[in-house]
C-alpha cells in the first residue's frame, strides 16, 4: 500500500539547536503508528511538521507525493486532522458547535447541511459526547473536553488522523475506548499516528512503534520487536522487565527503580 505521509531527512531547529535531525519514515494507512520518546526527543515537533503547522523545516514532508507546505490549507485540512496537546477555547460554544466546527473545509455557506449534522452526530456517538452535546464545552472536565476535540476531527472525515498525547486527561475507561476506536479506524482505512509516553498503551494497540531520541529515530518496528528491557533503557534512561500478555503483546514493568 502506497504511503500518505513521506519525510526525507527531515530535520527542524530552534535557536541553532537541531529538535529533529534526517528523520526518514513512511506512514501508510490503515495503520495505527504510535511515537514514543522522552521529553525534547522531537515527538511533538515531528507531528505539527506532518499535521501542516511547521513550514520551517529541512529536508522533506510528503503527503500523497505533494510537500505539505505547498498543499491548499483548506484541501489539507479534508485530508489530515490534528489534535494538539491541548486545546483552549474560551467562548460560550456548546459541545455540539465544537464539533461541528471540524466541518469548517466543508462549508460552502452560512449554515450547516444535512450532511454536516450526520457527520457531527456519528462523530459524537464514536467519542461518547453525544450526551453532552448541548453543555458548554467549558464547564466540561478535561477528559470530557478531550473526547468533544476528538469529535470535532473525526467530523471532519479525514483520511489521516495525527494526535499528540489524546489520552491526557482521559480516564481508564475512556483510554481503553478511544485507543480502541483508533484501533477500528485504521482497520477501517484510516491512517493514524499518535505520540505517547505510555509504552503499554502503545504495545496494546499500535501495529507499529516509532521511537525518538534526540531528535533522530532510534528504532521503527512493530511494538513487539521495538519494546524490549535494552530499548527502553537506551532511549528514557530507566530499567524494565518486559513481560508477554497472553495474546502475545510486549507488557513493561518498571519494578524498582
Amino acid at each position: 500500500m502506497n504511503p500518505l505521509f513521506r519525510t526525507e531527512e527531515l530535520g527542524l531547529s530552534y535557536n541553532g539547536k537541531a529538535v529533529l535531525s534526517g528523520v526518514s519514515l513512511e506512514f501508510s494507512p490503515a495503520c495505527v503508528t504510535a511515537v514514543v520518546g522522552p521529553n525534547g526527543a522531537g515527538k511533538s515537533t515531528l507531528l505539527s511538521i506532518l499535521a501542516g503547522l511547521r513550514s520551517n523545516y529541512d529536508g522533506r514532508c510528503l503527503y500523497r507525493g505533494r510537500e505539505v507546505r505547498d498543499w491548499a490549507r483548506r484541501a489539507f485540512a479534508r485530508e489530515v486532522a490534528f489534535i494538539p496537546q491541548t486545546v483552549r477555547i474560551e467562548f460560550p460554544f456548546t459541545v455540539e458547535q465544537v464539533v461541528l466546527m471540524g466541518r469548517t473545509p466543508y462549508c460552502r455557506g452560512l449554515f450547516e447541511g444535512p450532511e454536516d449534522w450526520e457527520a457531527a452526530e456519528k462523530a459524537m456517538r464514536l467519542t461518547d459526547v453525544l450526551e453532552l452535546r448541548h453543555r458548554d464545552y467549558r464547564s466540561l472536565s478535561g477528559g470530557e473536553k478531550q473526547r468533544a476535540i476528538l469529535a470535532s476531527v473525526l467530523a471532519q472525515e479525514p483520511r489521516a488522523l495525527i494526535l499528540d498525547e489524546p489520552a491526557t486527561f482521559l480516564d481508564l475507561q475512556h483510554q481503553i475506548a478511544i485507543h480502541s476506536l483508533l484501533r477500528e479506524l485504521a482497520r477501517q482505512g484510516m491512517l493514524v499516528v499518535t505520540a505517547t509516553h505510555d509504552l503499554n498503551l502503545a504495545a496494546a494497540f499500535a501495529d507499529r512503534l516509532v521511537a525518538l531520541r534526540q531528535g533522530r529515530v532510534y528504532c521503527d518496528s512493530p511494538p513487539q520487536d521495538a519494546v524490549n528491557a535494552s530499548n527502553i533503557q537506551a532511549i528514557f534512561g530507566v530499567r524494565a522487565e518486559v513481560f508477554q500478555t497472553p495474546e502475545g503483546k510486549p507488557w513493561v514493568h518498571y519494578g524498582r527503580l
